[in-house]
């Protein structure tokens, strides 16, 4: 049966006029909040699915299979979900500090490839969240594996002359983001890791990242740039993972990496636009709303007025071997 033809041509094409206007918009506003973070360069990401539930992230990567101890055998112990099978692990790691029960799972959710272990869900525990224990990496194996750290742990000093940065990651939110992390920390130094641009809150934001109603959006735009690209280690494009609105301390890259920033005020109008990586312990952002006063000088990226340091300043990314505690 054709459906009822209920509009007239002038509707029509109104409405697409309309549609196509809608499209346009939103384009333009994407874009804007792109180039204010990026100069000269194009953002290609690739969608990724949030496995985000009511507890907080659980995603993991595909085709990857973790090693460690088992602290509960997946043969009897099967979900419908990767989402299932990383809760599961959280509800082992419900301690304020220290270390989990369970700080990793691996699970098999390919019923044809699978077969008859389609659901086995593996939980496992990681030495050393820092150096981990994987078997098979790549199309070959079924398995799908995520990391489940406690409030203390994973926790990286990102060392500048001027004080340390004590950052957070966040591997259960973004995992393809934090095995990067991990080799960057392979390095002896990370040359050529730095911060380039500093802009401050201004008369935007208060001293706890709210704006200030009826001020404006920027500039400056209340934050600190940098890259995470290192000498010696090749950089591949991240897919986008998980993006929820940037707070002050987030730490998030722009595009598809290396390039990030911290932020030193809370963004909501930026939407979710960014994947969060991690965030500044709120000790440390002294240190961030410090460097946010060093000289700068007046650039413009893509029409957009920004400061960019006068010398940029180089860092160190360093593992913290002990669990931190957490306030």
């Amino acid at each position: 049966m054709g459906r009822r033809q209920i509009d007239s041509e002038p509707t029509r094409r109104i409405s697409l006029i309309i549609l196509l206007m809608g499209l346009f918009s939103c384009s333009i506003v994407y874009m804007f909040f792109s180039v204010i973070l990026r100069p000269d360069q194009d953002i290609k990401v690739s969608e990724a699915e949030s496995l985000e539930t009511d507890g907080g992230c659980c995603r993991g990567i595909e085709g990857f299979e973790l090693w460690g101890a088992v602290v509960k055998w997946g043969a009897d112990f099967k979900f419908n979900s990767s989402t299932e099978c990383c809760n599961a692990c959280k509800e082992m790691c419900n301690g304020e500090d220290g270390p989990c029960l369970c700080n990793s799972w691996v699970f098999c959710g390919n019923s044809e490839r699978c077969g008859s272990r389609f659901g086995e869900c593996w939980l496992k525990k990681q030495k050393d969240p820092f150096a981990l224990d994987w078997q098979e990496a790549g199309d070959n194996t079924v398995w799908t594996s995520g990391l489940v750290f406690g409030k203390g742990e994973a926790i990286v000093k990102m060392e500048t002359k001027y004080g340390t940065l004590h950052i957070k990651l966040l591997p259960e939110c973004a995992p393809h983001s934090f095995m990067y992390i991990l080799e960057l920390l392979t390095l002896r130094h990370c040359v050529g890791c730095r911060f380039y641009r500093a802009e401050g809150r201004g008369q935007s934001w208060d001293s706890k990242g709210n704006h200030i109603n009826l001020a404006s959006f920027g500039p400056p735009f209340a934050l600190i740039q940098g890259t995470l690209q290192a000498e010696g280690l090749a950089f591949k494009n991240l897919a986008l993972e998980e993006c929820p609105l940037i707070e002050r301390g987030s730490v998030a890259w722009i595009g598809s990496g290396p390039e990030f920033f911290i932020s030193l005020a809370n963004h909501q109008e930026w939407k979710k636009t960014y994947t969060v990586f991690g965030y500044v312990l709120p000790e440390d952002m002294k240190i961030a709303e410090k460097i946010a006063t060093f000289s700068t000088v007046p650039d413009v990226w893509n029409n957009i007025n920004v400061s960019v340091l006068q010398k940029p300043l180089s860092f160190s990314l360093r593992r913290i071997k002990k669990a931190t505690k957490l306030n």
